[in-house]
């Protein structure tokens, strides 16, 4: 049965699971360390660089060692590629139109925090359409002597659901 194009079993499914997730994201937050804190407003700031386009910030979030491997890429990059998919799909007249973090695991050891979360996310074309995406990504955020920097990472297509 479909209801305004969704699913009516889907439906009841996001009526009921949001919110338990919000619950649950709520006392995840609490119990988070005030740099697990501060890792995840760099990465809603990630995100927000990207949706701009502003390849200086979003370059200042990653440190000069930097090693990952993103689904975007056959091969782990350095520093110097990582805007590379950004560049692209401006160039080729796309904008990122909305993202949603949903936070899965962080944890804080000495000096470092790995984050891990699911991120949907719009590209539209100069007409809007497109397609949302979802994709799973781990960072690893070393804290320098003047901020928090990503020194590895690593992302992967998910499907659109994220449990």
């Amino acid at each position: 049965m479909k209801l305004m194009g969704f699913n009516l079993l889907k439906y009841f499914a996001y009526v009921l699971l949001v919110p338990f997730m919000f619950t649950m994201a709520v006392r995840v937050f609490a119990e988070q360390s005030k740099e697990e804190q501060e890792a995840w407003k760099l990465e809603s700031d990630y995100w927000k660089y990207v949706q701009d386009a502003d390849l200086e910030k979003y370059k200042s979030l990653w440190h000069p060692n930097f090693v990952g491997w993103p689904y975007v890429s056959g091969v782990p990059v350095r520093k110097d590629k990582i805007t590379d998919w950004i560049t692209e799909r401006t160039n080729n007249n796309e904008h990122l139109q909305w993202y949603h973090i949903e936070q899965a695991a962080s944890q804080h050891t000495e000096n470092v925090v790995v984050t891990h979360y699911w991120i949907v996310f719009f590209w539209a074309n100069k007409e809007g359409n497109g397609e949302p995406s979802t994709a799973r990504i781990t960072h690893t955020w070393i804290k320098t002597p003047t901020d928090w920097q990503i020194i590895g990472g690593m992302s992967s297509p998910s499907a659109a659901t994220t449990k």
